[in-house]
């Protein structure tokens, strides 16, 4: 006795649709993917640059302070 199994053409052709479309969807979800992390890493980036400005600005804050003291210091006498 043979071992027949017939699969009905519906199944066969909602398998195939199935795979289609996940085929055809993947480059378009490749692309959003990689547009999410280029922009984050932008804004990544961004943050960065806006933190290192912070830390230039207190630190030039400090050398001023700093000039401004030795300059207020040339006439006092030790």
């Amino acid at each position: 006795m043979a071992d027949e199994t017939s699969v009905n053409s519906q199944i066969t052709d909602a398998v195939t649709q199935t795979n289609v479309k996940v085929v055809a969807e993947a480059p378009a979800q490749a692309i959003a993917s990689l547009y999410q992390v280029s922009s984050h890493s932008a804004g990544l980036s961004l943050q960065n640059a806006v933190h290192s400005q912070q830390v230039l600005n207190q630190i030039s804050s400090a050398v001023v302070s700093k000039a401004v003291a030795l300059i207020m210091a040339i006439g006092e006498k030790p």
